[in-house]
């Protein structure tokens, strides 16, 4: 069953138009792996999600409803939470602290603290600490967990592995089988191609605004999915 359908969505900011025309569609339980060069729109699509960048109603479609134009607490409270790019930790408060506001969408379900913690044990160890004074792969794991807090349907994950090492992106990655097995569907934001295709279940390529391929993430669609990205290199090759 389809739990998000975005449907010739225009949208950006003010008088600069990010989004031209984006078609995307979710089965629910599924996860997707967005990926295209910086600029290409990813982040402006997530936001228009989210309700953070204004769009119309019959745009964006959530669990049967048209939620294009709602504002973002609407959204949150129907299901939709988004670990954003750059983490957006509040210094002043703990680790803990920072995973209690997800509980601000007042929605029930499988996720909570202890739930959390279980998933990234670390943070049950880093507690009473400021959530900013942790590395960056912890303060990823914060972010993620504030937004399972808010017991999402659908949850979306910009730029998830930016910036960190290897070892931490594959702990991250670890995790999503778990995510996914508690009810939720996974939008992901991903620059390296190659983690997408291995760990989503579909690859949507953006570019200049829109989505210009959708597949199935296999390692062996790799070519299909480069040439989508950079077609300019791939005729010049």
């Amino acid at each position: 069953m389809t739990l998000l359908q975005i449907r010739d969505l225009y949208a950006g900011y003010g008088d600069f138009e990010a989004l031209h025309g984006v078609d995307l569609q979710m089965a629910r339980g599924s996860v997707t792996a967005l990926v295209g060069a910086n600029g290409a729109g990813k982040t402006t699509l997530l936001r228009a999600i989210t309700g953070l960048v204004p769009t119309k109603d019959q745009n964006i479609w959530f669990d049967g409803a048209p939620v294009g134009g709602w504002p973002a607490h609407r959204i949150a409270r129907a299901g939709v939470a988004m670990a954003p790019e750059g983490r957006r930790l509040f210094p002043s408060l703990t680790v803990a602290e920072n995973l209690d506001l997800g509980l601000a969408t007042g929605r029930r379900g499988p996720w909570t603290l202890d739930r959390v913690n279980a998933l990234f044990p670390i943070l049950a160890e880093k507690a009473a600490m400021p959530a900013t004074r942790l590395s960056g792969g912890q303060q990823q794991m914060v972010a993620i967990g504030r937004a399972l807090m808010g017991n999402p349907k659908l949850l979306l994950l910009d730029e998830v592995s930016l910036g960190l090492a290897p070892t931490v992106v594959a702990d991250i990655y670890a995790a999503l089988p778990s995510i996914v097995s508690e009810g939720a569907t996974v939008l992901l934001v991903e620059q390296d191609v190659g983690l997408a295709l291995r760990n989503a279940d579909r690859v949507a390529v953006m570019r200049d605004g829109r989505v210009v391929l959708e597949d199935v993430a296999d390692p062996s669609r790799r070519d299909a999915v480069a040439q989508a990205y950079f077609p300019a290199a791939e005729e010049a090759a």
